[in-house]
């Protein structure tokens, strides 16, 4: 984990790992994704290719391997498309789940939202492929981007890259995530309308705006719709946003059990932060201080009318008793 178990690369790759693979003509859409990878290294024969004849004349000197330690040896590792994904949400703990899995040693993951399937995938598998931390064949490359979850196309093109892939899926009581959501973006935008504005249509006839994308993303059962089409419910975990905050060692546990990894991630990794109200990290054999979430973790949250948390609440009921029914879980939010 950056800045916790390892140092990170721009793209939140371990050194551990091995540098990023050369990355190949990025538009100018991807530079921010890629604007601190290495450039390409001068080409060299690879293990599977026969090398050339000696010429009669001195040889050059051998190009430097991309990705050698000071000794010379390549670093080990292949980058591999992820065998696992945390397809969604936002802001129902989707960074806390890839921090904390990120400590497990048989997990790489890519510390940044890469949005492959929703806004790049024109750019093709062999650019995802290239964003990836290297890895073992033990060990499980694993990606974060929680748009996946609604974006009508990501089902479809995820099953095309791999029908096996298994997929995370972090939810939260709807209001309260709404409520979260529109909380960041006031932080960001502070002249937006107020929350109460922006979920109704007609608030005295308790007509809901489900085109404000802060209310349509908690109507879980509608999305998910879009996944049994191409993924079977055993393909897919879905781990409870507030549960990971009461009770973080439990929740990555089953996490890890869905992964098929041993459980290394255990309740001597956490210590609650009364202050930000939610689990840190910490090493159990160090006496550092557990790290924490970022700064924008743990806002205090925007007080909205209790009415329109009611109306809301109705309006996300038979929403929600769907979801339960379909993936066998009650995660009690009424």
């Amino acid at each position: 984990m950056c800045g916790f178990l390892c140092c990170c690369d721009g793209l939140g790759q371990s050194r551990l790992l091995g540098a990023p693979r050369c990355l190949r003509g990025p538009s100018a859409s991807g530079q921010k994704l890629l604007a601190k990878s290495r450039p390409c290294d001068p080409p060299g024969p690879t293990p599977s290719e026969p090398s050339a004849p000696s010429a009669p004349a001195a040889a050059a000197p051998a190009p430097r391997l991309s990705g050698s330690n000071h000794s010379g040896s390549p670093k080990p590792g292949t980058k591999r498309l992820p065998q696992a994904l945390i397809v969604g949400v936002k802001k129902g703990g989707t960074r806390a789940v890839l921090e904390f899995i990120r400590v497990h040693p048989d997990v790489r993951a890519l510390g940044t939202e890469p949005h492959f399937f929703d806004r790049n995938y024109g750019r093709g598998l062999d650019w995802y492929r290239s964003l990836m931390p290297r890895t073992l064949e033990t060990q499980i490359t694993l990606e974060k981007t929680p748009s996946y979850f609604v974006t009508q196309e990501a089902p479809r093109r995820i099953f095309n890259m791999s029908r096996d892939t298994k997929l995370i899926v972090v939810v939260r009581n709807p209001v309260t995530r709404a409520i979260s959501d529109y909380t960041q973006t006031l932080s960001k935008k502070p002249d937006i309308p107020t929350f109460e504005g922006l979920s109704f249509r007609n608030r005295s006839l308790g007509l809901v705006d489900v085109s404000w994308n802060a209310i349509r993303i908690g109507m879980y059962a509608l999305h998910l719709e879009s996944w049994l089409r191409y993924f079977p419910l055993a393909q897919i975990h879905f781990v409870s946003g507030e549960r990971l905050i009461t009770d973080p060692a439990g929740e990555m546990g089953r996490i890890q059990d869905f992964l098929g990894i041993k459980r290394f991630i255990t309740d001597k990794h956490f210590y609650f932060n009364k202050t930000k109200g939610f689990p840190c990290l910490k090493k159990p054999e160090s006496t550092l201080l557990p790290r924490c979430l970022g700064k924008s973790k743990g806002r205090t949250h925007v007080q909205i009318d209790p009415e329109v948390i009611d109306q809301l609440r109705e309006f996300y009921r038979p929403y929600n008793i769907k979801f339960y029914e379909t993936v066998g879980q009650d995660f009690r939010w009424e």
